[in-house]
């Protein structure tokens, strides 16, 4: 039940913006709990991948004295990797196509985050 509303969100997400490509809802700890990717992506890898950058972006934020981490964001020649938190047992990543708008994108992944929050 709690999968398929965290995947009735993801959609929903995707489905605000023609620039989201993927997103999904990971665990601090790297597995899966809900996601909607291209067949060409591997869950386990997105889930770890995603749980150990957020965690690096923690550490560095509180080294260096930024103060609470927001948000991670990667920028490739494909495109854009966003990564913040969902409360604090989950993490939302979404992956964006390179000529994205981000500011559109912040907002709506801040508010998707917030409705994850509540649901975890």
């Amino acid at each position: 039940m709690r999968a398929e509303m965290l995947t009735s969100i993801l959609s929903e997400l995707n489905g605000t913006s023609a620039d989201i490509e993927a997103s999904g809802v990971i665990s601090t700890d790297g597995l899966m709990m809900a996601a909607v990717l291209p067949q060409n992506l591997d869950e386990d890898r997105v889930g770890a991948m995603s749980a150990a950058m957020l965690s690096l972006g923690d550490r560095t934020a509180q080294e260096l004295s930024r103060g609470t981490l927001e948000q991670v964001l990667i920028k490739g020649d494909k495109g854009y990797v966003l990564m913040t938190y969902a409360g604090k047992e989950a993490v939302l990543t979404v992956m964006a196509k390179p000529n994205a708008k981000l500011g559109l994108i912040f907002l709506d992944v801040k508010r998707a985050a917030e409705t994850i929050a509540g649901l975890i």
